[in-house]
């Protein structure tokens, strides 16, 4: 027995109409259904949820957690400066493999828009090791 996948993200929001705005405005996400509550969307074939919840804490987390989202390279410079220009704000510099740029959504979840996969980020680590790291494919 094991799991075989990732099923969704639901996210918690303070203003849905604002929340869906901007993933399908600026992010391009598929809406589904949409009340006053709530929202869903497809990212390709991904269900993606946002919900209204009044305990969302306003102020981000310091730490690294984040979700990211796969764009093709054709479409990482126009999609990064879209979002500059709408004001986004971006939360760390890229380090890693790949173009990557990191920001955050209107409730302060840690957002990235990425070129690679699981490959790209292997072969290249596979390069330049971490310290100590076991690889097992």
């Amino acid at each position: 027995m094991r799991i075989v996948g990732l099923n969704h993200v639901t996210l918690a929001v303070t203003d849905v109409a604002r929340s869906f705005l901007f993933y399908r405005e600026l992010l391009g996400f598929r809406p589904l259904c949409k009340w006053p509550a709530g929202a869903y969307f497809l990212i390709g074939d991904f269900w993606f949820c946002l919900n209204l919840d009044n305990k969302r804490q306003s102020q981000t987390s310091p730490d690294y957690t984040h979700i990211a989202f796969t764009v093709d390279s054709d479409n990482f410079a126009f999609l990064k400066s879209r979002l500059l220009d709408a004001g986004v704000q971006p939360f760390k510099e890229n380090t890693s493999e790949g173009d990557s740029f990191y920001f955050l959504d209107p409730d302060g979840h840690k957002l990235e828009i990425h070129v690679g996969d699981w490959k790209s980020r292997l072969a290249s680590k596979k390069k330049d090791p971490w310290p100590g790291t076991e690889f097992f494919v």
